[in-house]
C-alpha cells in the first residue's frame, strides 16, 4: 500500500521556488547575450567566441561532478548541504559583473581572456549553489505528486526569472548609448537580483544532525561517502552505471538542453538579422515565457492524469513540431514566427517541470535499491550534462555561424551579412533543435520508472524508519 505522501507547507515550496531565479538568469542571460556581446561588441571571431564560451562550460562540467560529492560528504558530517549554496550565492554577482566589465579599447585577443576568466569563476560560483539545490527535492519529500508540485512552483519562477532576464536584460542593455557602459550596468542589476534569489533557496536547506533523509535508507545500511579529490567523479559514474532510470533522463535531458541552447543562443541573431530588429529579441522572449508560465500548472495535472514520464514525451513532441514549422523563416521571415514560438513556450515548460520532478524520483529509487544516499552525485552530473547541453548549444551556433560566413563586427560598425548566414541562422533556430527533441525521445524509451515504483519505495522507507524507531 502507498506510503501517505507528506506535505510541503507553502513557505518550503515558495523559497526553493525563488532559488529558480537564480539558475534561470544564469542560465538565460549569458546564453541570449555572451556570443553576441564577444562577436558584436568585443570584436572576437565567431569560432573564438564560442571556444571562449564552451572551454568556461568544460570547466563547469568537470567540477560539477566533484562539487556533488563534496556534497555528499558535507550532509554525512554537518547535516546539511547550505554551505555550498551559500559561497556560490555570494560569489556568482562579483563573477557575472566582471564578465562584462571588459575595459572599451581592448584588442580582442585581451577581451575573449577577460570574458573566459571572469566567466570561469562565475560559472565555478553557480555549481557550488546548483548542485546540492538540485539534490535537496529527493531530501525534502518522498511523494511522487508532492515533487511534481514541488518542481512546477519551481519552473514556475524558473521561466518567469527567463522572461524577466531574458527581456528585461536586453532593454537594460539597449538604455545605454555606450555598448560597454549598457553590458555592465546590466550584469550588475542580474547579479544582484540572481544571488538574492539564491540567498532565499539556501535557507530551505535541511539542517539535521544524524538523521536520515526521506530518500536515503535506514542509517545502519547507508554507507560512509567516500574521501579524496576523486571521490565525487567515482561516486558519480558509480551512480550513472547502476541506475538505468537515471541514464536514460539524463540523455533526453542533454540533448533537449544542446537544443534549448542553441535556440537561446541563436534568438538575438533571429531578431538582428532575419527579423531585422535588435529589439525583436524582446518579442521572442515574451511569445516564449509568457505561455510557459500560464500552462506550467497544467503539465502537473498531465502528469497527475497519465504520468510523468508521458506527460514530458506530449511535450517534447509538441516543441519539436513548433520548432520545425520556423524553418519558413528563411523564406519568409516576419511576426508570424512569434505563433510557434508560443507554442514552443507551453511545450517548453513541461520540458522542464517534468524531468526535473523525475529526477528526485530516480534518486530515491536508487537510495533504496542499493542502500546509498548519494543525491549530491546524482545532481552534480545532472548538472554537468545540463550544463554541457546549454554550453554546446552555443558552441554549434557559432559553427554555423562560421560555416554559413557570418562576420563579426565591433561596437558601433554595421556590417551586412550574407543570406548564406542568414538562412544559418534561421536553420539553426528551427530545424536543428527539432532534430535533437526528437532525438531525445530515443533515450527516453529507456527510463522505466512509473508512480507504482515509487510509491513502493516510499513505503519501504516508511516501514523501515518505523523499524528504526521501535
Amino acid at each position: 500500500m502507498p506510503a501517505p505522501e507528506r506535505t510541503l507547507s507553502r513557505g518550503v515550496v515558495t523559497r526553493y521556488a525563488i532559488g529558480s531565479i537564480g539558475t534561470g538568469g544564469f542560465a538565460t542571460l549569458p546564453g541570449l547575450v555572451l556570443v553576441y556581446y564577444l562577436t558584436d561588441t568585443l570584436g572576437v571571431a565567431a569560432l573564438a567566441a564560442g571556444a571562449v564560451v564552451t572551454a568556461a562550460k568544460v570547466w563547469d562540467v568537470l567540477i560539477d561532478p566533484w562539487i556533488g560529492g563534496r556534497s555528499d560528504r558535507a550532509l554525512a558530517t554537518s547535516g546539511s548541504r547550505r554551505r555550498g549554496m551559500l559561497i556560490g550565492a555570494i560569489g556568482l554577482p562579483i563573477g557575472f559583473a566582471l564578465t562584462f566589465a571588459v575595459l572599451p579599447g581592448l584588442g580582442p585577443v585581451a577581451s575573449g581572456i577577460w570574458v573566459f576568466l571572469a566567466f570561469l569563476a562565475t560559472a565555478t560560483f553557480f555549481s557550488l549553489f546548483q548542485v546540492p539545490y538540485i539534490a535537496l527535492p529527493a531530501e525534502l519529500t518522498r511523494g511522487y505528486d508532492e515533487r511534481t508540485r514541488l518542481l512546477t512552483w519551481r519552473v514556475v519562477v524558473l521561466t518567469v526569472a527567463i522572461l524577466l532576464f531574458g527581456a528585461g536584460g536586453p532593454e537594460l542593455r539597449g538604455a545605454f548609448a555606450d555598448e560597454h557602459l549598457g553590458y555592465l550596468v546590466m550584469a550588475v542589476v542580474a547579479g544582484l537580483a540572481i544571488g538574492a534569489g539564491m540567498l532565499v533557496a539556501t535557507t530551505i536547506a535541511p539542517r539535521r544532525s544524524g538523521a536520515p533523509t526521506p530518500s536515503a535508507p535506514a542509517p545502519d545500511r547507508a554507507a560512509p561517502t567516500a574521501a579524496g579529490a576523486l571521490a565525487g567523479y567515482r561516486e558519480g559514474f558509480a551512480a550513472l552505471r547502476r541506475s538505468a532510470p537515471f541514464r536514460a533522463l539524463l540523455g533526453t535531458f542533454v540533448l533537449q538542453g544542446l537544443a534549448t541552447g542553441l535556440m537561446l543562443a541563436g534568438a538575438q541573431f533571429v531578431a538582428t538579422w532575419v527579423l531585422r530588429d535588435e529589439q525583436a529579441v524582446t518579442l521572442l522572449f515574451v511569445s516564449l515565457i509568457a505561455p510557459a508560465v500560464l500552462v506550467t500548472p497544467l503539465w502537473q495535472l498531465v502528469a497527475r492524469r497519465i504520468g510523468k514520464e508521458r506527460g514530458f514525451v506530449v511535450a517534447s513532441a509538441l516543441f519539436a513540431l513548433a520548432a520545425t514549422s520556423m524553418v519558413a523563416l528563411v523564406w519568409a521571415p516576419g511576426p508570424w514566427v512569434y505563433a510557434p514560438v508560443a507554442i514552443a513556450g507551453a511545450a517548453y515548460a513541461g520540458m522542464q517541470s517534468l524531468p526535473m520532478a523525475m529526477l528526485p524520483d530516480v534518486i530515491s529509487h536508487d537510495a533504496r535499491r542499493s542502500g546509498l544516499d548519494r543525491a549530491g552525485s546524482f545532481g552534480g552530473v545532472w548538472t554537468a550534462g545540463e550544463t554541457a547541453g546549454m554550453a554546446l548549444g552555443a558552441t554549434v551556433l557559432t559553427i554555423v555561424l562560421a560555416l554559413t560566413g557570418y562576420l563579426e563586427s565591433t561596437a558601433g560598425v554595421t556590417v551586412q551579412q550574407p543570406d548564406s548566414a542568414v538562412a544559418g541562422i534561421a536553420i539553426a533556430f528551427s530545424v536543428v533543435p527539432a532534430v535533437l527533441v526528437a532525438a531525445s525521445l530515443v533515450s527516453l524509451r529507456g527510463y522505466r520508472l512509473r508512480r507504482e515504483d515509487i510509491d513502493d519505495d516510499a513505503g519501504a522507507a516508511l516501514a523501515g524508519e518505523e523499524r528504526t524507531i521501535a
